[in-house]
C-alpha cells in the first residue's frame, strides 16, 4: 500500500500526470460523486509549485465540465418526467423551484458550494435555465472558490 501512494505522489509531482489526474478528480468531484478535488489540487501544487495557475486552470475547466453535465441530467430529468407524465414537486419544491428560476442562472454561482452545488446545475438545467450564462457562473464560482483554497494554501504553508 505504501508503494502504490509513493507512486501516485511520484505521478502527482511531474506535469503531464499531475494535470490530467486533477483534471478526472475535478471533473468527478463536481458530478453527483462524492468526491473532492481540492486535497489532489493543494497535493499538486505542494510537490510542484511551478504548475500553481496550470493547476487553477485545469481544476476549475474540470469542476465547470463536471457541472455541465450535472446541467445536461437535468435537461434528461425534465424530458423523462415530460414524456412520462411524472407527477409535478411538492409544494415545499415548487417554492425551491420558483426561487431558483427567479434568480436565473445566477443560482449556478453557488455551484461550488457543497453538498447542494452539484444539485444547483441540476435544477438549473431541469429549469431550462439558459446554458452558456450558467455554464459562466458556474466557472466564476468554481475559479473563485479554487483561488482562495489556493491562495490560502500558499498563504499558510
Amino acid at each position: 500500500m505504501e508503494n502504490f501512494f509513493q507512486s501516485l505522489l511520484t505521478n502527482l509531482s511531474q506535469p503531464e500526470y499531475g494535470l490530467v489526474i486533477l483534471f478526472g478528480a475535478s471533473l468527478l468531484a463536481a458530478t453527483l460523486l462524492p468526491l473532492g478535488s481540492e486535497p489532489v489540487l493543494l497535493g499538486l501544487i505542494t510537490l510542484n509549485p511551478t504548475l500553481l495557475w496550470p493547476a487553477l486552470c485545469v481544476a476549475t475547466l474540470g469542476n465547470t465540465l463536471g457541472s455541465v453535465i450535472g446541467w445536461w441530467m437535468g435537461v434528461g430529468a425534465d424530458h423523462l418526467m415530460t414524456s412520462r407524465n411524472l407527477s409535478s414537486p411538492h409544494t415545499h419544491h415548487l417554492r425551491a423551484l420558483q426561487w431558483l428560476q427567479r434568480l436565473g442562472p445566477v443560482a449556478c454561482l453557488g455551484a461550488w458550494l457543497p453538498v447542494v452545488g452539484d444539485a444547483l446545475c441540476v435544477v438549473a438545467g431541469y429549469l431550462r435555465l439558459p446554458f452558456w450564462p450558467c455554464v459562466c457562473y458556474m466557472a466564476l464560482g468554481k475559479a473563485l472558490r479554487y483561488g482562495v483554497l489556493v491562495f490560502g494554501w500558499q498563504w499558510l504553508v
